[in-house]
């Protein structure tokens, strides 16, 4: 496998970074199985895992340092650090109170004494961010963190970011994880080539577009459903059923697989450090392993652009980041007595 270097922090990361959200209750529950994915991923060149408190509140991480006993040194860690971890209003967020308890926590569930990466999961607009990168500065400082990251931040919010490091002699972040796949190219517009322009390494979420890029997911023909008893949004968006329409016979003629092609292309553009893949099964992991040497032509480029044109999303990111200027309705309203005032 051909490593790549994640941004400028000198760090060479593989092209598939094993993402492990599919470990413990949300996915795989089985201890043993999923240790066994990990050494299988390990094992194939993959030198590159990612995880979070948040998954499976915590029970991933446990199952990682698990896994990683003997093989620490071999492996880029990431882990994330953000969403709730309990009813208390202050175990969650990304306030230094919250990030210094929240980082002992992981360092201790995944059997390590420093995380290679440590990112945040979502911004928190009730936190300035020079709270923030104190914080992990002072991490980083103390060999706790090797280097600090951002996950599914807009292009504005890592500037904001990167200047106020600068200004403050902060550390600053390395690293962005958005989402990206053929059917959500939103991030080449400005994600992206932000990333570029700060030296910034990026690894992709969700390059299977949420499992909707397997091609087990037709239009009219959804019969398979979701383990909570409806078909998830994203698998009858009928924008993203149009485009996969058109990706299987261009995957048929091809010879390859749906999955393949969808992986390739996640790890063809120049911005691309890694794509994470987050398999829940052995059968799901050797199947994405067997395509790592895949690399596109041209011309399936120039098609893939035809049919989901470049910077755009085929439909809404279903899991994706909103900021509050759009998802609270206060933030887009005047208050009523104003508005009938006027």
């Amino acid at each position: 496998m051909k490593y790549r270097t994640l941004g400028r922090t000198g760090i060479e990361v593989s092209p598939y970074c094993l993402g492990t959200m599919m470990f413990g209750a949300m996915g795989n529950p089985d201890h043993d199985d999923s240790i066994q994915i990990i050494h299988r991923a390990l094992d194939a060149g993959i030198n590159f895992v990612d995880t979070a408190d948040v998954y499976s509140a915590g029970e991933s991480e446990v199952i990682v340092g698990k896994a990683l006993k003997g093989r620490r040194d071999d492996v880029v860690l990431a882990s994330k650090v953000h969403y709730p971890m309990g009813g208390d209003p202050n175990h969650g967020g990304n306030s230094r109170r919250w990030i210094m308890t929240a980082v002992e926590n992981t360092l201790r569930r995944l059997r390590t004494d420093h995380l290679d990466l440590y990112q945040i999961h979502r911004p928190d607009p009730a936190v300035d961010v020079e709270e923030t990168l104190s914080a992990l500065s002072d991490l980083v400082r103390g060999g706790k963190v090797r280097a600090i990251g951002a996950s599914t931040f807009p292009a504005s919010e890592i500037v904001e970011a990167q200047w106020v490091a600068e200004r403050r002699g902060l550390e600053r972040f390395r690293t962005e994880q958005p989402p990206y796949s053929i059917v959500n190219r939103s991030i080449e517009r400005e994600v992206l080539p932000v990333c570029q322009r700060y030296g910034m390494g990026t690894l992709v979420w969700s390059p299977l577009g949420q499992g909707l890029l397997t091609g087990r997911y037709r239009k009219g023909r959804q019969t398979d459903t979701h383990r909570s008893g409806g078909m998830p949004q994203h698998f009858t968006d009928q924008r993203k059923l149009d485009v996969v329409e058109q990706l299987i016979p261009l995957a048929e003629k091809a010879g390859l697989p749906m999955t393949h092609l969808a992986m390739a292309f996640a790890i063809a553009h120049p911005g691309v450090t890694s794509a994470i893949i987050g398999p829940r099964t052995m059968r799901q992991l050797d199947d994405l392993l067997t395509g790592a040497g895949v690399t596109l032509d041209d011309e399936i480029l120039d098609r893939l652009d035809e049919i989901a044109p470049p910077g755009t999303d085929a439909g809404p990111n279903d899991v994706s980041y909103t900021p509050p200027a759009i998802s609270h309705a206060n933030r887009r309203r005047r208050p009523a007595a104003e508005r009938s005032a006027a």
